[in-house]
């Protein structure tokens, strides 16, 4: 059964969720990022998610960590709000 493992920050507005992309992508520290502006309660892990299967992430979510490139930041509409997803790991 395949596998990801990803971390991710989620915040209410597009606008916020691009200005941290941008932070992050000019050297700042995803995990620092994530404990200072995720609405979610991983941002105490860096945004850390562990390791789960297909199935268990919102749709969208899923398509992202089971289909995109590792190592990047995308950017995630979902019924919770806008999340900044880095796939850290796959098999």
């Amino acid at each position: 059964m395949a596998k990801a493992s990803a971390r991710h920050i989620l915040v209410e507005t597009e606008e916020r969720c691009l200005e941290i992309k941008a932070e992050i992508e000019a050297g700042k520290d995803f995990a620092d990022a994530a404990k200072e502006n995720s609405s979610c309660p991983s941002k105490a892990q860096g945004g850390d998610l562990g390791e789960f299967g297909p199935g268990q992430m919102v749709p969208q979510f899923d398509k992202v960590c089971f289909n995109d490139e590792l190592g990047v930041v995308h950017v995630v509409k979902t019924d919770f709000g806008y999340h900044l997803v880095e796939v850290t790991a796959r098999s």
